[in-house]
């Protein structure tokens, strides 16, 4: 790990200069700090939900009473570049909006993917890495 990566959550994703990252579940609870260093490293702001093009990367905040886990992967994918990645964000354990890994993982297999890699990301959110299968 990098002396940036250790320093910097946002290079821990991985994101690349150039790279258009779609960011949904957007509330008053995520991490500021997280979503200006992702900018910082692609070049470019965050997209929202009504991007109407392919992104490289999905960050996907998620609590455990924004809905069905399942169909919020499933509707992640369809943004996403072939090879992009997913990152689900969730709370922490102890956190408002806590989820369970048993539930995050369920959820990531009947939705058709691949976790990678689970990560401490910020003081208050985990991030999970997911990859699509190839198309």
């Amino acid at each position: 790990m990098t002396t940036e990566e250790r320093t910097n959550p946002a290079a821990r994703l991985g994101f690349q200069p150039g790279q258009v990252v779609q960011e949904i579940g957007y509330a008053d609870d995520v991490d500021q700090e997280l979503r200006e260093a992702i900018a910082e490293i692609t070049g470019q702001d965050l997209v929202g939900k009504d991007y109407d093009d392919v992104a490289d990367g999905v960050l996907r905040w998620f609590r455990d009473d924004d809905g069905d886990l399942t169909d919020a992967l499933v509707d992640a994918i369809a943004m996403l570049e072939d090879g992009g990645v997913i990152w689900l964000l969730t709370p922490k354990t102890g956190r408002d909006g806590y989820m369970e890994p048993s539930d995050i993982s369920e959820a990531a297999q009947s939705a058709g993917l691949s976790q990678t890699k689970s990560v401490s990301i910020t003081k208050n959110w985990n991030g999970t890495r997911m990859v699509a299968p190839k198309r």
